[in-house]
């Protein structure tokens, strides 16, 4: 008893001490405190890059039901009707048939071809945004709501260079989606898509932002996708791609592959893209975008070669409207653009984009080649005239 009363007495300063000292580091450290906390992983590897940003902490929903539920009211189905001419036998085309019947009172079969597609809504008024090719050339279109109402929908104008379309249905007590930042999007970013999905009714598949500003699929005229890898599939075209939050970033248009079954890479209109493209229908009846006011050709290496230039990128004017933008800031026939907004403009479409995305009224700037000096110039954007 006695040995054991020594050893205590011997060692309790030092272990108090040692206390003491322990208790003021982690206050003066407390990152020390973390630190002890981790787990070295089998094998005793070092956790590199598992750390979080400095100020930041990991975590994230364990569930997107709320997301879904803020966003899911706004998005509809919708149903086309479309009547078609039924092909009619090769015999009544026969000249021995048509020599003993009388062809033309045979009457041309019809029938009706239905398809499916989704849409937004976004105001309470009623308008739905959809993709034009949902409801290009259809005869009828009836809208189902997430709550089990319907209604036959009025188009009231589409932009084909875009791929949008907008509706309208006449119903009360109706929830809009709300409208979120797509140009704050980044890759990475948890992404939903809410759809009629092979028809089969309202289905949810998640995803990330895989790439923003996507162009060049050659799916519409106008291309400033959001690439996600949420699954889109036939039927979902149209519908929403939402945030984590229930914010509508894009409205979904295609997946890669036109048959429409490749699966990681789906494409989307920005939101903003698209509720200007509404704004515009409904205030004026279509689409108004920025124009130059020039006729252009892309540049073959020839074309390059002659006006010595590097490189194809360019177009090459080959007109100028008289008294257009392009004609008061000083363009001529001749000249070569090869940026607009200092943006290479490639084979032209690049630039026809620049331009398309602006608005009348907005300045830009043009970087041309005239006669092997290179300049800029700035000019103010006109309308697009109206086709007649």
């Amino acid at each position: 008893m006695d040995t054991i009363y020594k050893i205590i007495t011997y060692t309790r300063w030092p272990v108090v001490i040692g206390l003491l000292v322990a208790l003021v580091g982690l206050v003066a450290f407390p990152q020390l405190k973390n630190a002890s906390m981790m787990v070295a992983p089998a094998g005793n590897a070092p956790l590199r890059g598992l750390s979080p940003y400095e100020g930041e902490s990991w975590g994230g929903p364990v569930s997107y039901a709320r997301a879904v539920a803020r966003a899911a009211p706004a998005v509809v189905n919708i149903y086309t009707l479309k009547q078609v001419n039924i092909r009619r036998h090769p015999l009544f085309d026969d000249p021995l048939f048509r020599h003993y019947f009388n062809n033309s009172d045979i009457p041309r079969q019809k029938r009706m071809q239905s398809a499916r597609g989704s849409g937004v809504i976004v105001s309470k008024e009623g308008y739905i945004l959809t993709n034009n090719h949902v409801i290009k050339g259809v005869d009828e279109i009836v809208v189902a709501l997430s709550d089990g109402r319907e209604a036959r929908a009025e188009l009231k104008g589409a932009n084909s260079k875009s791929d949008l379309a907008v509706l309208k249905i006449e119903l009360d007590n109706l929830t809009p989606i709300p409208i979120g930042s797509p140009d704050t999007t980044m890759v990475g970013d948890v992404v939903l898509a809410i759809g009629n999905a092979f028809g089969m009714g309202q289905t949810v598949t998640q995803g990330i932002v895989s790439a923003t500003r996507r162009r060049g699929f050659n799916i519409a005229d106008f291309e400033n996708f959001i690439q996600t890898d949420a699954a889109i599939n036939p039927g979902n075209s149209g519908g929403a791609l939402i945030d984590v939050h229930g914010n509508l970033l894009g409205i979904n248009t295609a997946n890669l592959d036109q048959n429409g079954y490749a699966g990681g890479i789906g494409f989307a209109i920005p939101a903003d893209t698209a509720i200007q493209t509404l704004n515009d229908i409904v205030e004026f009846g279509r689409v108004v975008r920025g124009w130059l006011g020039v006729e252009a050709q892309s540049l073959s290496p020839q074309l390059a070669q002659s006006f010595k230039l590097r490189s194809t990128n360019g177009v090459l004017i080959t007109h100028v409207y008289s008294g257009g933008p392009a004609d008061k800031a000083g363009l001529r026939p001749g000249d070569v653009i090869t940026r607009i907004n200092n943006q290479m403009v490639g084979d032209g479409r690049w630039g026809q984009q620049e331009i398309g995305e602006s608005r009348p009224g907005d300045k830009v700037s043009i970087e041309i080649v005239r006669q092997g000096k290179l300049q800029v110039m700035e000019a103010v954007l006109g309308s697009e005239p109206i086709a007649s």
